[in-house]
């Protein structure tokens, strides 16, 4: 290890055959196309394997690793808005149903579809399926724009059929970054990733079923029962509570770990953590003292 024009060089260990390759050190984040805003990767490479993995959310103050705790990474873009000065909008009905707020089914169930159509595109895109993930988008945005039932679903019908048949997007996606139910309840993890027991692949899958059952109901009137525990896009929903995506986050270093640098980001994509819901309840927190 030592320094070429003030830069480090790359140090040496021996990976998972033996063999003493360089050590690697690779940050990804925070400003990348088709990435969690405000998410930064700092991973150890060996050839082309993920040997160790930490991570940082920017503007938070909290940081997870392997066999370390790394410090917070100051803001390099001033173009990024730190997560915890906004407000999880995708979380949003259920956040206002939670407080007494009357919010219809339909309205919840949109905001439900449109996000899991925004993970859906950034999860097509990685994995080099520009067209699909323009397709998903563009639902993702009728969505939003107050689209009917019939329409929606007419959107999201083909996306659905063509990932769910797809045999080339299984085997770029099969047997990746694979959480099983009882890792990821370890880890706090609720929601999709909780459901799908299995690798990216299986997670695309339950957003996929999501986003149809979700399209079909935009339109019904009725209020959404606050009493019934809220499930957002990320999973369980609770004033003050743990944020879903707190739990995706501790996670993460473990799927890493062992990867293949080239399905980093397909792991990453498939478990989509939303900071905005960590910053929003680190907020809730320091306001309330």
């Amino acid at each position: 290890m030592g320094l070429v024009d003030g830069l480090p060089m790359a140090d040496r260990a021996d990976d998972r055959d033996g063999l003493r390759l360089d050590r690697l050190h690779v940050p990804l984040g925070p400003v990348l196309t088709d990435w969690p805003s405000g998410l930064v990767l700092r991973l150890t490479l060996q050839g082309d394997i993920v040997q160790e993995a930490a991570v940082e959310a920017v503007g938070i103050g909290e940081a997870v690793g392997i066999g370390e705790v790394v410090e917070n990474v100051e803001a390099v873009d001033q173009a990024t808005t730190p997560p915890a000065s906004r407000s999880p909008f995708w979380d949003e009905p259920f956040l206002l149903a939670a407080k007494g707020v009357r919010v219809s089914q339909g309205d919840a169930a949109r905001r439900l579809c449109a996000a899991h159509l925004d993970s859906l595109g950034r999860f097509f895109a990685v994995v080099g399926w520009g067209d699909l993930a323009a397709r998903a988008r563009f639902a993702r945005d009728r969505a939003l724009a107050g689209t009917s039932a019939a329409e929606l679903t007419a959107l999201v019908s083909p996306v659905i059929r063509r990932a769910e048949r797809s045999r080339t997007l299984r085997g770029l996606t099969a047997g990746v970054g694979v959480l099983s139910g009882e890792h990821a309840r370890h880890h706090g993890v609720t929601g999709p990733a909780l459901v799908a027991d299995g690798d990216a692949h299986a997670r695309m899958l339950v957003w996929l079923e999501a986003v149809g059952r979700g399209a079909a109901t935009v339109d019904v009137s009725e209020a959404l029962d606050a009493t019934e525990e809220a499930v957002g896009p990320r999973g369980r929903i609770a004033d003050g509570a743990t944020p879903a995506s707190q739990g995706l986050l501790d996670v993460l270093p473990c799927l890493l770990d062992g990867a293949e640098f080239a399905c980093a980001r397909i792991i990453v994509a498939s478990l989509d953590p939303d900071l905005d819901e960590i910053g929003h309840v680190t907020m809730a927190r320091t306001h309330h003292g």
